[in-house]
């Protein structure tokens, strides 16, 4: 099993998914960490053509809704990509596109508090990580 951590510095964890410039994997067996890495994104506000992506991000006047249009579909789709290898994802936040999308990949998403990545996947592995997306449902 694989856990991908959103980060800015390879410690923190990141309160926004798309403006985290890397992801911390663990590599998981018996439930210990038995591997891990730091990711650098090439998706979001990371891609090559990131100018453009944004400025199409924030379109609210889309019917669709923030972030389930077809072109954040596409872009959320390349992001979960990055990640296929994993089998959870552990984020401050994201837009409820991503998080859907995520989802939609066969992702675990878990939206938590705790800002120590080592100290989250942690409480993950002890059944002990509050998911605060649960919480709203």
């Amino acid at each position: 099993m694989k856990i991908a951590v959103v980060t800015l510095n390879g410690e923190a964890i990141s309160q926004h998914f798309g403006k985290s410039p890397y992801l911390k994997i663990f590599e998981i067996q018996d439930n210990e960490i038995v591997g891990e890495e730091l990711r650098e994104r090439k998706t979001g506000h990371f891609a090559p053509n990131s100018a453009h992506i944004q400025h199409h991000e924030h379109d609210h006047g889309s019917h669709h809704g923030h972030g389930l249009d077809k072109h954040s579909t596409n872009k959320h789709k390349a992001m979960a990509e990055e990640i296929a290898d994993c089998d959870i994802l552990i984020a401050g936040g994201m837009g409820m596109g991503a998080y859907e999308n995520f989802k939609s990949a066969g992702l675990e998403v878990i939206m938590t508090d705790e800002n120590i990545i080592l100290e989250a996947v942690q409480k993950y592995l002890s059944g002990n990580l509050i998911n605060l997306k649960q919480r709203t449902h």
